[in-house]
């Protein structure tokens, strides 16, 4: 357990860190051609930034991490983009552990292979409920499946779409899909004037990409050939709404497709296979199923103020009124100072400026702990390199800022991907984190921050929860040992059914499972029950070895923790923390979120 004093002393410690200056100029030792090839860039891109020189940070020195005495790891200080490679260190284990651990739970039924992975790396899941069956939604992009759940230890797939037989290529109509079209990020809610469920579904620019690489040679400042064929790549930037008539996708209706690209004359008649501007919507949109839309966007590519070197938008926020599902209407757009081209000196107050590594900007959609419609005034928004603000949406056409946080520095990974606010309306809590894309932690450990918002005027970090350590039969004492991924990823999403257990928090942990935390007394965090799978299966890529548990999606009315791994998914349960769990047909179906 983690003291008072320990969060306290962690907190002053926070603070203190959030206030220094990451790098300082030239670090990165960049020459001449770089800094030539930066400017070239900038010159035939305006919307490529070049506000602070290059300071990229080097590789870290071997001596500056690892194992401690204490059988604790150190992490490096500070890293550079480096998904692709591995980094061994002395006391890291050999081969990966195919060995599976368990505290607490239980696993009631696992399924493996193709047809329930369909990405190694991210999947995005749904619940729906039709004719008194439940079904389970799981895919990414143009990978998906359609799973029925009703009996958990009898999961069938009743649905697999794929692209695959033309390579992935999304500008390629095959049997599943038309040209440009695939299944992004969604919401799915029952919408009472269609008495039917309605998806809103994200249609977003590609992350992994051939066009620009994370090396310096390759990326965006260096490279202004791959950053004008990213630009000219076609598709539907904004999002799309069906009607949902039964599980499979011959059943949905399309009722509207929005471009978020602010130069369209009219969002609902843009073209899809032309070039559009922006990032269109990011991940999972937010909407009950009522009168209110938000989305994570770039509008157009002057929200460029971000330095990862892949990613060409900072994505600030948008409110829709979704009063008629098949004709949205935007009602307002905001953006922090130094998220646009023009905005300089708000992007070089922050110490991140010319690290070309932070990815800075939204990565979800904002995180209300309440409906605007059922009251809820205050939304909060995790920004990558920006942190943590505070937004008052209680009047959707007027969005304001409240409130503004910076964490601490944690290049590279993710520094701000998620906020479980769950436990906001009973604790004041908030959860805020992002996650490792390096392995063998070749990077700043991701901590779980606990913030208080119980004054939304002055959110204030207040400590951590506790770092998950492995069991002994694990023979090793930090997760970092284990290879692969270590770390938070997100705590499911809004749109699980049912409502949250108070006090219960569950993340995927990559190569240390899904890890639950008991948080009814916030002072006191606790890891509860934990669920560490095999590190891969008999269909796993090796290169997808080391991306282990990468997420959780908990049926809050049934009490079971989907497991979402690279080699298929588990249904666990654990009496002691969620309840007992109900391994037949829910007692009622979804419908709506729940808070």
């Amino acid at each position: 357990m983690r003291s008072p004093r320990r969060n306290a002393v962690l907190a002053a410690a926070v603070a203190a860190a959030a206030t220094a200056t990451l790098l300082t100029p030239g670090v990165s030792g960049a020459d001449s051609a770089t800094a030539t090839a930066t400017a070239t860039a900038a010159a035939v891109d305006p919307n490529i930034l070049d506000v602070c020189a290059d300071r990229r940070p080097g590789p870290a020195d071997p001596g500056s991490y690892g194992m401690q005495l204490d059988g604790g790891f150190r992490h490096p200080a500070l890293t550079p983009v480096d998904e692709g490679s591995d980094h061994p260190f002395p006391g890291r284990n050999a081969e990966y552990d195919t060995r599976s651990y368990i505290k607490n739970m239980k696993v009631e039924a696992a399924y493996e292979g193709a047809d329930f992975t369909p990405d190694y790396f991210h999947s995005w899941q749904n619940i729906v409920d039709f004719d008194g069956r439940r079904y389970l939604f799981q895919y990414g992009r143009s990978e998906g499946r359609v799973y029925d759940i009703t009996d958990i230890k009898k999961v069938k797939v009743v649905e697999r779409l794929s692209r695959k037989d033309v390579g992935g290529d999304e500008t390629r109509a095959n049997g599943d899909w038309a040209a440009h079209d695939y299944w992004g990020a969604s919401t799915i809610q029952w919408n009472k004037k269609l008495d039917a469920y309605v998806m809103v579904q994200s249609f977003e620019s590609k992350r992994q990409i051939s066009e620009l690489s994370d090396q310096p040679s390759g990326d965006k400042y260096n490279n202004p050939e791959g950053v004008r064929k990213v630009r000219a790549k076609p598709g539907l930037k904004g999002f799309k709404v069906y009607r949902l008539d039964g599980p499979r996708k011959k059943d949905w209706k399309l009722l509207t497709t929005v471009s978020t690209d602010a130069t369209q004359a009219d969002p609902l008649k843009s073209d899809p296979a032309a070039a559009q501007q922006g990032s269109g919507s990011i991940d999972v949109p937010y909407w009950t199923g009522e009168k209110y839309l938000f989305i994570a966007t770039a509008p157009d590519d002057t929200y460029s103020g971000t330095e990862y070197p892949t990613n060409l938008h900072s994505a600030g926020y948008q409110s829709w009124d979704m009063s008629d599902p098949a004709r949205p209407k935007l009602l307002d757009t905001w953006h922090l100072p130094g998220q646009r081209t023009g905005e300089d000196a708000a992007y070089r107050n922050n110490p991140r400026c010319g690290n070309r590594t932070s990815w800075m900007g939204a990565r979800m959609p904002l995180f209300l702990p309440r409906p605007v419609e059922k009251g809820g005034r205050y939304a909060f928004a995790a920004m990558g390199g920006y942190g943590l603000t505070v937004l008052d949406v209680s009047d959707p056409s007027d969005l304001r800022t409240v409130s503004h946080l910076d964490l601490p520095a944690s290049v590279a990974g993710t520094e701000g991907d998620n906020i479980d606010v769950s436990q906001y309306e009973k604790t004041g809590m908030i959860y805020y984190s992002g996650y490792p894309l390096t392995e063998d932690c070749y990077e700043p450990y991701k901590d779980v921050y606990q913030i208080d918002a119980r004054d939304p005027k002055r959110p204030r970090v207040v400590g951590v929860l506790p770092r998950p350590v492995p069991p002994k039969a694990a023979g090793i004492t930090d997760y970092c040992q284990r290879r692969g991924s270590f770390g938070p990823k997100r705590t499911g999403y809004y749109t699980n059914p049912g409502r949250h257990t108070p006090g219960v928090l569950s993340y995927g942990f990559y190569n240390a499972g899904v890890q639950f935390f008991d948080v009814s007394d916030p002072a006191e965090p606790e890891i509860s029950a934990y669920f560490v799978p095999k590190a891969y299966g008999a269909g796993t890529a090796e290169y997808a070895y080391g991306n282990q548990t990468h997420g959780v999606y908990v049926e809050w009315d049934r009490n079971i923790a989907w497991t979402l791994t690279n080699h298929g998914i588990y249904a666990v349960s654990a009496r002691k923390v969620l309840g007992k769990p109900d391994l037949d047909a829910p007692a009622k179906p979804f419908r709506n979120s729940e808070f």
